[in-house]
């Protein structure tokens, strides 16, 4: 599926990459959507991605094509020879390149020595992946989000291979940003992305001009003014700013974890907090160039 488009993602993106040039070819990626566990089992998943962004990091690292197929219960009752039989005959590509623990078709049961047999009928070549490793230990989708779950923010970056962003539309909030000199842009994020644990991050802020902007991020329930504790609230402040955004896209690319989501006693207190956290945003800078 290529959720994040970890360094481990991206290692297999090389290796297709290369392998189209050996061939004077075209690289293409396939994909599905929804993402099969929404279908197979209807589980619930936080995605490190969502379609859109996973498209353009897949476009950023040079792939020609990417072909979206729609996943449904009854293509996934498709079995492993059939589904590749399947691309076959819609692609007539010359190689296959597979991860190390890929596994497809019905009930999972198709996998690279599969592949490898079918191979010798057809006349193509495939490559099997092996793992990419980060302190001895596999990069994986279900590790990013964990980490990403539990704040670790850099060390989901260091395995993402670039920082983890939030993408959402910039909606009404009820000001009391303005009102404390923090005025915040209330992002409405598409419910299938994962969102990090709660906190205050140190952000960089992408707007639909291009223009880019420091800035910190809220993730939480506002627990000083807010008595809500069912509602997430995601917000950004974005330094040196005074724009209408309202409808706009933006993008939060995370660059670390600042401190925890805190109730203060009063908003005064709350405030001198802001203060601080922009201080030493702005001081750090250099540090997450």
């Amino acid at each position: 599926m290529l959720d994040g488009v970890h360094l481990g993602h991206q290692k297999i993106l090389q290796a297709l990459i290369n392998k189209a040039k050996y061939h004077n070819g075209k690289s293409v990626i396939i994909t599905f959507w929804p993402h099969p566990r929404l279908v197979i089992s209807n589980e619930p998943i936080l995605l490190l991605n969502t379609l859109d962004e996973k498209l353009s990091l897949i476009r950023e690292k040079g792939v020609d094509y990417v072909f979206i197929l729609p996943f449904t219960r009854e293509f996934s009752m498709l079995s492993p020879d059939k589904f590749i039989l399947f691309l076959y005959e819609e692609l007539k590509f010359k190689g296959i390149i597979i991860g190390y623990d890929h596994h497809f078709g019905k009930d999972g049961s198709g996998n690279f020595n599969l592949v490898k047999k079918i191979s010798k009928s057809f006349i193509f070549d495939v490559v099997q992946v092996s793992a990419f490793k980060k302190n001895n230990k596999n990069i994986s989708s279900t590790k990013i989000r964990n980490l990403l779950l539990s704040g670790n923010i850099l060390r989901a970056n260091e395995f993402l291979g670039y920082h983890y962003t939030i993408s959402g539309t910039v909606i009404k909030g009820n000001k009391l940003g303005c009102r404390l000199g923090f005025p915040t842009a209330n992002l409405k994020i598409p419910q299938e992305k994962l969102i990090p644990a709660n906190g205050v991050y140190a952000v960089k802020v992408f707007c639909r001009n291009g223009q880019s902007f420091l800035g910190m991020l809220n993730i939480g329930k506002k627990p000083t003014v807010n008595t809500d504790t069912k509602k997430l609230f995601i917000e950004v402040h974005i330094f040196n700013f005074d724009r209408d955004i309202y409808g706009e896209s933006i993008t939060a690319s995370i660059l670390d974890k600042i401190r925890d989501e805190k109730k203060f006693s009063n908003t005064n207190e709350l405030k001198k907090q802001l203060e601080k956290d922009k201080q030493i945003i702005s001081q750090r800078i250099n540090h997450w160039s």
